[in-house]
């Protein structure tokens, strides 16, 4: 499993680093494996720059993903915006491609005055579209991850993420617990809860492509409406938590990426994640060793 954070945490800069170039390097002494660069507020990096962060990203054996803006919304049927949504997805993947890296977390639309049903069915036929241009521009191995969402507002509950995500095969979701969490109104606080929701996404695209989904993990506030903002592992009083959604993972042979979105620390709340990781792998190493040869 690949642990790191979005973006660069408080302590990052704290410690006197500046450059998203530096990220990979700091983030391999603090024993993190992924790093998620984010571009929503626009694709803003250049071949040159995103080069030289594949490069250390590479000698530091990180990998990376990227978040693609949040302008884009696949369900307004509106052409012009439309088109600019397309353009965003294409800007990504780019860059992604640049970054050394295959993952474009998506934001795939609001519901606006729509139906739901017609946001949705607009949205999948947007992915289609996008996965065509992206083939156009030799961007077809690109890995979308359209991401659960955590207003009411949003396209993007858990079905209707699995729905996207089984139009094409390339695709994984991007399953934020954090945003279904308070999409749920607190819906994550039992071990059962989160079996529900890997029980869910394992049925609908099978063990192996759910082991290998994009994760984002961090406590969260929220309203009646949904999500207000993220928080961070040491305020208690917010959910989800990870040590509830870790063992499953384990116990099921995950392999995919946790990126921790907490806010400002979201490098040592991924080191966390991490820790708790490997008391699972020493836990299991231990048994093994334990366990009878007959």
């Amino acid at each position: 499993m690949f642990f790191g954070p979005a973006g660069n945490s408080d302590r990052f800069y704290e410690e006197g680093y500046k450059s998203s170039v530096q990220a990979p390097e700091w983030l391999q002494n603090m024993g993190l494996t992924a790093y998620e660069y984010s571009f929503g507020r626009g694709v803003s990096i250049s071949p040159e720059t995103a080069a030289r962060v594949r490069e250390e990203a590479r000698a530091h054996h990180i990998a990376v993903s990227v978040h693609a803006p949040y302008f884009i919304n696949l369900a307004n049927p509106d052409p012009e915006k439309r088109e600019n949504s397309f353009r965003y997805i294409l800007e990504a993947a780019r860059a992604v491609q640049w970054l050394g890296g295959e993952r474009v977390v998506v934001h795939v639309g609001a519901v606006l005055k729509l139906d739901r049903r017609e946001a949705l069915a607009n949205c999948a036929e947007g992915l289609r579209e996008a996965y065509r241009r992206l083939s156009d521009q030799g961007l077809g191995e690109t890995i979308l991850c359209p991401e659960t969402m955590g207003c009411k507002s949003q396209i993007g509950d858990l079905r209707e993420t699995l729905e996207l995500v089984t139009l094409d095969d390339r695709m994984l979701p991007c399953v934020d617990f954090a945003h279904l969490h308070a999409l749920t109104g607190g819906g994550l606080q039992t071990v059962e809860d989160f079996t529900a929701v890997l029980d869910t996404i394992e049925q609908t695209l099978g063990l192996e492509r759910a082991r290998r989904m994009h994760m984002h993990f961090s406590t969260i506030e929220f309203t009646p409406a949904g999500e207000k903002r993220h928080r961070t592992f040491a305020e208690e009083k917010y959910g989800p938590r990870f040590e509830l959604l870790a063992p499953q993972l384990h116990a099921r042979g995950y392999h995919g990426t946790v990126i921790c979105e907490c806010k400002g620390t979201q490098a040592d709340d991924a080191r966390a994640m991490l820790k708790m990781w490997e008391t699972l792998d020493r836990a299991k190493e231990k048994a093994q060793e334990e366990k009878p040869l007959c």
